[in-house]
């Protein structure tokens, strides 16, 4: 269950976290050395980024996992790609194939959600994601979009909630859908188990 929680200091900002976070202490770490290499304090960072400092400090600390659109404010405002913050099992990937255990994972843990990349840094024209989404897992409330290209994929299993400029599509096994970056969106994992996705995105967002 998402919940907003708002500034404190009285802004108005909201910022969607989890009543219960799962958030992994290895992505805040890196934001915070990160941070630290571009010599900014915690409110620099959160100013630009829109969110409340406190969420930004509960990040680092490992106690807190932000918003999918929220995690990008922040890369932005820091100045590196959101790719940095995902595990690499093998510093020396191929250019063109992509092993299992080489894939780079994010685990979301306070959105439910796991993303595996399945392509190369080389080919950033494309981009082809394993999105596993836990029950309650969801991209939250606000719906968003991407400036350029399309996105397409397939439900391998469970049952896939996508609302594309307000309008719901309930995707099973086997489905598979397909629509312009550009459109509104937000999506969520229906029922009481796993939903699995094979997410692919023109161009490369990660």
């Amino acid at each position: 269950m998402l919940e907003s929680k708002s500034d404190a200091s009285g802004s108005g900002r909201t910022d969607s976290v989890s009543s219960e976070p799962e958030a992994d202490p290895q992505i805040g770490r890196r934001l915070r050395e990160r941070r630290k290499v571009r010599d900014m304090s915690l409110k620099d960072v959160a100013s630009k980024a829109g969110i409340s400092v406190s969420l930004l400090s509960q990040v680092e600390r490992g106690l807190s996992m932000p918003s999918v659109r929220s995690l990008g404010a922040i890369c932005a405002a820091l100045e590196m790609p959101v790719s940095w913050l995902f595990d690499r099992h093998d510093e020396n990937p191929g250019r063109i194939v992509v092993r299992r255990h080489q894939r780079r994972t994010l685990d979301l843990g306070a959105k439910g959600m796991i993303k595996e990349l399945m392509t190369p840094d080389s080919c950033s024209g494309i981009q082809m994601m394993r999105l596993v989404i836990r029950p309650g897992g969801s991209t939250g409330d606000t719906p968003y979009n991407h400036p350029s290209g399309s996105k397409c994929g397939t439900v391998l299993s469970g049952t896939l909630a996508l609302e594309v400029n307000g309008t719901l599509h309930e995707i099973g096994p086997g489905d598979a859908f397909a629509f312009d970056a550009q459109e509104q969106i937000r999506f969520w994992a229906v029922g009481q188990v796993e939903t699995e996705v094979l997410w692919v995105v023109t161009p490369a967002v990660y």
